[in-house]
């Protein structure tokens, strides 16, 4: 399914021609952004606590790593942690080489994909 015909919110994929739900990617995390890969079949979700809960717990509690799900099969492939609050933003680059995450940690990252990335199988 083309990239234009899907839209993806708080971890649902959407066909936007008939709004439909095509697929639910499940995680024990609030989500707060989605992003979808431009070159592979994979979705990324972050989010992490309720920010009002932040400052009384542990960074590693707070579930702050954006998790990369198999678009078609909805299971979790891996995870990338650098934030220390809540991921509010997530953007692949066009070219699917590289992706920026932005959290209340007041951080935006950019992340590029080892060659490795790219060979995937699942």
């Amino acid at each position: 399914m083309s990239l234009e015909l899907c839209v993806l919110c708080d971890g649902q994929l959407w066909d936007i021609r008939d709004l439909s739900l095509i697929k639910t990617y499940v995680t024990e995390r609030p989500v707060n952004a989605v992003t979808m890969s431009p070159l592979l079949d994979h979705v990324v979700l972050g989010g992490g606590q309720d920010a009002s809960s932040v400052t009384t717990t542990d960074h590693r509690a707070g579930k702050f790593e954006a998790k990369f799900f198999d678009k078609v099969l909805q299971e979790e492939i891996g995870g990338v942690k650098g934030h220390f609050g809540p991921i509010n933003a997530l953007a692949f680059n066009p070219d699917g080489k590289s992706f920026s995450s932005g959290g209340e940690d007041g951080y935006v990252r950019l992340h590029h994909f080892d060659p490795d990335y790219f060979s995937i199988k699942i």
